[in-house]
């Protein structure tokens, strides 16, 4: 992946810290996603899972809005496609969604202007949403007469049930204090503090051991979904007893003993130094 890349309807920019910014770029259109725009962040996110350096991941909109969700004009020439046509095209799409919730590094959503529809799916398939204050939602397919499949396990699992009734039945445009109370979003900031709260989220994230993030990632659906008994206390048991042995942690609980920051902290290009300096020795 290239510094700066732009690929159909993705724009990609990766910082000095592994941290990589995916841009939804068909402002014209709000950032509504056609099969290109969903082939496209789909293949993106599978090249990032791949690299090992790439720490998180930033969602973000061109344009005045964050995600209009699926493109209208697609949608109305999905009536003349087969029945097979149309569910190849859906499951494309619930494909990119899972890619997306699945990822194994964290991600971030930074929501601004208008999310509606699958753009709601979009940052609730992250694990961390920033909004502005500014920022609109709605659950919109209902008034056009087709449904939020796709995207409703991962609404569903971060607003809950009875507010999915609500918001999916209606189809009300809510504003982003509404997005907070019922879970969508974690942050509401100004429009002009929006990157800062996103950079300070990134440092957080930038500290934290990257394969026990991952770990951590695996263990929130399971621990979610599973009663509490034997079989869960017996998987977590065996998770822990893993992680302890490796050698990120082992780096992690070193570093705290001794006081100093772990290794995964310093910057890439620090790393690079100390490895030219050793060379030359």
């Amino acid at each position: 992946m290239s510094k700066s890349t732009a690929v159909a309807r993705v724009l990609t920019n990766r910082d000095d810290y592994g941290n990589v910014t995916i841009t939804l770029n068909r402002p014209e259109v709000h950032n509504a996603f056609d099969p290109e725009m969903v082939r496209t962040l789909t293949a993106t996110l599978a090249d990032i899972a791949a690299d090992d350096s790439i720490r998180a991941v930033v969602i973000a909109g061109a344009g005045k809005s964050f995600c209009a969700g699926a493109d209208i004009s697609h949608m109305r020439q999905s009536a003349t496609f087969t029945k097979a046509q149309n569910y190849k095209a859906a499951t494309e799409s619930a494909r990119m969604f899972h890619a997306l919730y699945t990822l194994n590094k964290p991600t971030i959503a930074a929501v601004h202007g208008a999310v509606r529809g699958g753009g709601c799916g979009i940052v609730a398939a992250c694990d961390i949403a920033i909004a502005t204050r500014t920022a609109t939602f709605r659950l919109s397919e209902v008034k056009i007469g087709v449904v939020p499949a796709m995207i409703s396990p991962y609404v569903i699992g971060a607003i809950g049930e009875r507010q999915a009734r609500r918001y999916m039945l209606s189809g009300e445009e809510f504003d982003c204090a509404e997005a907070w109370r019922i879970g969508l979003v974690h942050d509401l900031v100004e429009e002009e503090y929006l990157a800062t709260c996103v950079g300070e989220m990134l440092g957080q994230l930038y500290s934290s051991g990257p394969k026990a993030v991952h770990a951590i990632k695996q263990l929130i659906p399971k621990s979610a979904h599973s009663p509490i008994g034997p079989g869960i206390i017996d998987e977590t048991s065996k998770v822990i007893a893993d992680i302890r042995a490796t050698p990120e942690a082992q780096e992690g609980l070193t570093a705290f003993l001794e006081k100093r920051k772990p290794s995964w902290t310093e910057p890439p290009k620090a790393k690079k130094a100390a490895a030219k300096s050793k060379t030359k020795r």
